[in-house]
């Protein structure tokens, strides 16, 4: 999958000109890349078309025309664009209430290490998370990580060929298994393998 290039971007008045266009469009997007897991869990499979909406967010909100800002902003999101041998993640922790989401995120610590797919009946594959920095400490988890899913050539292969795809998070605090994942979805991913 290729990466974001700046002449790629809109300039911010013509970002903000269709922005409205623009949100429904990725809205739209992602709802075949969203994958809930668990009440309190969401990956959210990141694309170029995912990624660009972000940075042109980040662009806007921080008001950063020059160079250097929006080379800065494409240095930070490109490396969450898949490579066409894996999955690039998001994950969500998501807990309405702030002393339920304190609780939550101390029991949880380490549960971006026991997030995996598994490809047909395949050995399931754990998730490289946060290669970035640390996104957690000995008290509790961050509610936000970033997770990489590496796949075996003949992963690739068994997916190209329609193979059901199978996603967990086995952690001691929070189990879920969603097998298979829905069709529209599956097919969605499987084409970021390219």
């Amino acid at each position: 999958m290729k990466k974001l290039r700046r002449e790629e971007l809109l300039s911010l008045e013509q970002y903000a000109a269709d922005r409205t266009r623009l949100r429904s469009e990725v809205i739209a997007h992602k709802q075949r890349r969203n994958v809930q897991l668990g009440p309190n869990m969401t990956w959210c499979f990141e694309d170029y078309t995912t990624i660009r909406y972000q940075v042109q967010e980040m662009l806007r909100a921080e008001r950063i025309f020059e160079s250097g800002g929006i080379q800065g902003e494409l240095d930070a999101y490109n490396p969450l664009i898949p490579d066409g041998s894996n999955w690039k993640v998001t994950l969500l922790l998501e807990f309405p209430d702030p002393e339920v989401r304190r609780v939550a995120l101390e029991k949880m610590i380490g549960v971006e290490d026991r997030c995996w797919i598994r490809v047909s009946e395949m050995e399931r594959v754990f998730a490289i998370a946060d290669e970035d920095m640390d996104r957690e400490n000995e008290e509790k988890t961050s509610a936000v990580h970033f997770l990489r899913f590496e796949l075996t050539p003949s992963m690739i292969e068994a997916m190209r060929s329609g193979a059901n795809l199978n996603m967990g998070v086995d952690h001691d605090y929070y189990r879920h298994l969603l097998s298979p994942l829905p069709r529209p979805i599956r097919d969605t991913l499987g084409r970021d393998l390219d």
